[in-house]
């Protein structure tokens, strides 16, 4: 069992930066595949990055390619996503999950076992 916290959202202006934090229970943190999803009002949950459970490898979705980073530290048991060049279509409620398919980057939410509460995002124009 993992449970999940984010942190760091809030309203930020266009073109601003925020950090998302996701801090998870357990000793086996560092064993999960860990992702960041999203979902804005009337829209489905979307993917936008996964980390492995080694942070080797990330994945990252087409629409914020450049201005996402997703990161990990597994001391902390956290996983970060940085956020730059902010749009207000960024504007969402944001989820953090863990996967036990701990060495694929997973973008299918089906794939992934616990979700935190989410954070929300406001950029506004």
């Amino acid at each position: 069992q993992v449970q999940l916290v984010e942190s760091g959202g809030g309203l930020v202006q266009a073109g601003g930066s925020l950090r998302l934090s996701c801090v998870g229970s357990g000793r086996t943190f560092s064993t999960y595949t860990m992702g960041w999803f999203r979902q804005a009002p009337g829209k489905e949950r979307e993917f936008v990055a996964a980390i492995t459970r080694s942070g080797g490898i990330t994945n990252y979705a087409d629409s914020v390619k450049g201005r996402r980073t997703i990161s990990r530290d597994n001391a902390k048991n956290t996983v970060y996503l940085q956020m730059n060049s902010l749009k207000p279509e960024d504007t969402a409620v944001y989820y953090c999950a863990a996967a036990a398919k701990g060495f694929i980057p997973t973008s299918r939410p089906d794939d992934y076992d616990y979700w935190g509460q989410g954070t929300q995002v406001t950029v506004s124009s």
